[in-house]
């Protein structure tokens, strides 16, 4: 099985239909017998979003159910860093390509793992190319 590092981005797309993509369900698709490569904060960061959107009335409950159900069924991998491994390796990544220490650590798990990254966000893709990593095509 390899990893594709998917960001929040491609994930919370799958949950909100005001941002559902056909890229974002091409990943979905792709992701059979795949497993998702994702940095540790990833699943506050999808949390946050899902709560952000239920307490603005844009998500419904039902709709986190069946969502917090789709990711229950995928094969996700958190990668794990001490404190000093993680700021040593997303600092200079988030100074070189100008990205926020969110966006640079999806970027530092794909080049870890030499893995693709799937994201909706241009700055990251750009990042990612610039990094030598492939942007995954859905």
């Amino acid at each position: 099985m390899t990893g594709i590092v998917i960001d929040a981005s491609v994930a919370l797309a799958w949950c909100f239909p005001d941002e559902a993509s056909e890229y974002a369900d091409g990943v979905l698709v792709a992701l059979e017998g795949h497993a998702i490569l994702v940095p540790a904060l990833w699943s506050v960061e999808i949390t946050n979003a899902v709560l952000m959107a239920e307490r603005r009335k844009r998500v419904k409950q039902p709709e986190v159910r069946r969502f917090v159900a789709l990711l229950d069924g995928l094969t996700v991998i958190t990668d794990s860093q001490s404190v000093t491994e993680s700021v040593s390796n997303i600092l200079p990544i988030a100074r070189e390509y100008d990205l926020s220490a969110y966006d640079a650590a999806y970027l530092d798990v794909a080049v870890r793992h030499g893995a693709p990254l799937a994201t909706l966000d241009s700055a990251l893709q750009k990042a990612g190319r610039k990094a030598g990593i492939e942007i995954f095509k859905a």
